[in-house]
């Protein structure tokens, strides 16, 4: 094994990869690890949407730009709150005895340590709970408590996307006892439509892909036949009209009789966006609802979410760092078939979830990817 390696991880989804990417990967390692874990989302993403390629040529541009491990963030923590994302991408990371965590964030990292303390505050904490209980929505509870407590001008990057993750991350950062790295966004902000440079956020690259512009300048991806959830409302639709109260009261995120509005704005409505239409509150994200979406059309229960990640599904590695999977602290899904075999019946579920989102990407794309064939990607 390779001594006195330090060893990053980034948790990303990597949708696409592009010169951003690239660019942090690069910083990370000439300015602090050896080596860099990706810890990349598969076939769905955070806020509730499908991936535009699948997870496999998105490893692959990973790897050839500077990642030396690739392993997958399961569909069940991939699609989730930035909690629940965090958390189990984190857990990965110490799994894998990374050093550090690395991430993009809107803010320097004192700022960030300052509002995940103020978050932690007793008296901010009581004023979440009195604040939700009126009907506002956590994000905006917490950025109201914050600032109550603690002033405007912390509270107000609170709100920025890359730093929703970033707090996130180091709350899980300190449970897990990793070192958290931030790198100051530079160039364009998250979900900026504007590209600078050679610079483009994933957000313009999705609508360059989509409009069929050239992106070629922005990323080393090449990209055909997009996937877009349009391709698959239909089924989105069908299984939430198919189900009961019940079943969809047992999704994650689903809670305070939520289940009943979906139900009905399911049984009135025929396209995604109407009944996020007929849905939404104060209280509820728009995030949050499209997930909830997936959750149906994939399965995914609160029981399933809650459960910590049980094993490393390894999707690519570089030649000359299979170093980087000994001594991981779970089980490894490498040899697929065999190694699913000797999952118990809880990791199961949650691989399954993972089998589910190929099939609809396979669907979206006409592919034909079989999660028990799939090799391990090498580059050297």
């Amino acid at each position: 094994m390779v001594k006195d390696m330090s060893r990053a991880a980034v948790i990303c989804e990597f949708n696409p990869f592009h010169n951003g990417h690239k660019f942090l990967l690069e910083k990370i390692k000439s300015t602090c690890a050896d080596e860099i874990v990706c810890i990349m989302s598969g076939g769905f993403v955070q806020r509730g949407d499908i991936a535009v390629v699948n997870k496999y040529e998105r490893a692959k541009a990973a790897l050839l730009n500077g990642a030396d491990l690739v392993v997958e963030l399961p569909t069940a923590y991939a699609v989730s709150s930035a909690r629940v994302f965090a958390r189990n991408g984190v857990r990965i990371a110490r799994s894998l005895s990374c050093d550090m965590l690395c991430f993009g964030a809107e803010s320097e990292l004192c700022v960030l340590e300052k509002i995940v303390d103020a978050i932690e505050d007793n008296s901010v904490k009581e004023l979440i709970k009195r604040k939700s209980s009126t009907g506002l929505y956590y994000p905006k509870a917490l950025e109201e408590a914050v600032e109550e407590v603690c002033g405007k001008e912390l509270s107000a990057w609170m709100s920025l996307p890359n730093n929703i993750l970033a707090i996130e991350y180091i709350r899980s950062c300190r449970e897990a006892g990793i070192t958290p790295v931030a790198f100051e966004r530079k160039g364009v902000s998250h979900d900026s439509s504007i590209p600078s440079g050679d610079i483009a956020s994933a957000s313009a690259i999705r609508q360059m892909i989509q409009k069929g512009e050239d992106y070629a300048r922005y990323t080393p991806m090449t990209i055909k036949d997009p996937a877009a959830l349009s391709a698959i409302e239909s089924a989105v639709i069908y299984t939430l009209k198919c189900r009961s109260a019940q079943e969809i009261s047992a999704l994650s995120e689903v809670s305070e009789g939520l289940e009943n509005r979906i139900l009905d704005a399911a049984q009135r409505y025929n396209s995604i966006e109407e009944i996020l239409e007929a849905v939404k509150t104060k209280r509820y994200t728009h995030a949050r609802l499209r997930r909830i979406m997936i959750y149906s059309l994939l399965g995914v229960t609160a029981s399933i979410q809650n459960t910590p990640v049980p094993y490393l599904r390894i999707l690519g590695v570089r030649e000359g760092k299979e170093h980087l999977l000994k001594d991981a602290a779970l089980p490894l899904v490498a040899k697929v078939k065999a190694d699913y075999e000797a999952l118990n019946n809880s990791s199961k579920e949650i691989f399954d979830l993972d089998i589910r989102a190929t099939h609809a990407m396979n669907l979206v794309r006409n592919e034909s990817i079989n999660e028990f064939s799939e090799g391990i990607i090498k580059i050297k």
